[in-house]
């Protein structure tokens, strides 16, 4: 370095250094500017919810699996029901009929479309489905269906009528993504694909009055797409977009994302391989990374969690309910899977005929509470309509996770024992002293300084005011 400082001294002039040193900072600048630039921006453009959707909550409803006949007619006499168990958003799993080439089991994957302008004929016709569509609407309620942009089954007629929409490898031959062998994949290059799936999906809007799309692998899928389509949409009636993804830029064009981050987490603490602590890591990084006002979905199980990982009984045991309360109450809209409310401990085959039996719906009292608490208490509202959570600290924050959510004056205290084990639990601070009552008896529950709980393995505790 001496050597280097000797030269720099013998050959350059003071105004070389000054040269240099405004290089150097110009370079810094630039670098730190890069660094900040990568990361997901906290001010991005956002759509604008729908009003209905600031309270809801959503039911994915798999109608193959749903009944002995797996139609929109024997489905329909299921509404009244979840209507009374608080659900307002019905997800209805692809509706389209289902390849036949290169298709996966008997009845192939709900996932490889093989028209997008066409009803399932096993399902009932499209006059049924507008139907069905006007009932729930009846009933106060929404309708969302899954979309498939990303790929098409094999015999869709687009692959012949346009074959340059799809992608394909170096020998020119169809590809599929991943291992989906059922699927080939579209290729969003192409301004025509683009300009189709945007008129077919409002189409749908158009011609059924649906309220928006869950959309299967949107992060595959040009963002820029999902902002115009979400925009052409918009222009019909106001839709919900929810994404199969969790990149915080897709909420441009959506009003949700996924929560596989938290999903992972909770698996984990069941466990025994991360504890409660782990919860609060997730929403620091979580509030580091999405909008206030950007909807994130929260479950403990769905169609594909269900078949391939497991029921949440085999992945969370006991503490199945505990994490539900948790997905209902944290910031985020909690996602309830077809038969969870009948406690259903089942993976449900994917490409074949596996039929629920709904006999005791046990956890309907359950699931109830919980979205009667979050419609009736601001508090628990979705996205910046709701309450900031605040976390409650105890001697045991290893062992127990409590939280505070508050708005307009409306309180709700959560307290969750996340061990198989009982807990006595010190809390620490004063946010949450005052007088309660149980969001589950209504019984009133005054709490004071250092108020000290005894918890029941997985219990869980909620109060509101």
């Amino acid at each position: 370095m001496n050597k280097i400082t000797q030269f720099l001294s013998d050959h350059l002039s003071a105004g070389y250094y000054f040269l240099i040193l405004v290089a150097v900072l110009f370079l810094i600048a630039g670098i730190g500017y890069k660094t900040y630039a990568q990361k997901p921006e906290k001010s991005i453009v956002q759509v604008k919810h729908p009003e209905w959707s600031k309270n809801a909550n959503i039911y994915e409803v798999n109608l193959r699996q749903f009944s002995t006949g797996g139609t929109f007619k024997e489905f329909a006499r299921h509404i009244p029901r979840l209507k009374s168990m608080g659900v307002d958003i019905l997800w209805f799993m692809p509706l389209h009929p289902i390849g036949v080439k290169n298709r996966k089991g008997t009845l192939g994957s709900y996932y490889s479309v093989k028209d997008y302008l066409a009803i399932d004929p096993s399902y009932g016709t499209m006059d049924e489905f507008k139907s069905l569509v006007d009932t729930v609407h009846k009933y106060g309620m929404h309708v969302i269906i899954d979309w498939v942009a990303n790929h098409t089954a094999w015999d869709n007629k687009l692959i012949d009528e346009h074959p340059d929409w799809y992608k394909k490898d170096s020998l020119g031959k169809f590809v599929a993504p991943y291992d989906w062998t059922d699927v080939v994949s579209l290729n969003y290059k192409n301004p025509e694909l683009r300009k189709y799936m945007t008129e077919t999906m409002c189409w749908w809007v158009k011609n059924t009055n649906i309220d928006g799309f869950r959309c299967d692998v949107a992060g595959l899928v040009p963002v820029d797409f999902w902002i115009d389509t979400r925009k052409a949409l918009d222009q019909i009636k106001p839709v919900f977009m929810l994404a199969e993804a969790e990149e915080a830029p897709l909420h441009q064009a959506f009003d949700m994302t996924y929560t596989w981050d938290l999903y992972n987490v909770m698996n984990k603490i069941a466990k025994g391989e991360k504890n409660a602590n782990d919860i609060s890591k997730y929403l620091a990084k979580n509030d580091s990374l999405y909008p206030q006002d950007a909807y994130r979905m929260y479950f403990t199980s769905n169609h594909d969690e269900n078949s391939w990982n497991g029921t949440e009984y085999e992945r969370l045991g006991d503490g199945a309910k505990t994490f539900a309360v948790l997905c209902a109450t944290l910031p985020g809209m909690p996602l309830v899977y077809t038969g969870q409310e009948q406690a259903l401990n089942k993976r449900l085959r994917f490409f074949e005929k596996d039929t629920i039996i709904w006999k005791d719906v046990k956890l309907y009292g359950f699931y109830k509470t919980l979205f009667g608490l979050k419609k009736q208490n601001k508090a628990l509202w979705n996205g910046a309509e709701g309450g900031k959570l605040t976390r409650v600290n105890s001697d045991k924050d290893k062992a127990v996770y409590a939280f505070m959510r508050e708005k307009d004056n409306n309180h709700v205290f959560v307290i969750l024992n996340l061990t198989a084990k009982p807990q006595i639990a010190t809390l620490k601070g004063e946010a949450y002293i005052g007088d309660y009552k149980s969001g589950i008896s209504g019984k009133p529950m005054k709490f004071d300084a250092d108020t000290k709980l005894s918890l029941k393995p997985w219990e869980y505790l909620i109060f509101v005011k």
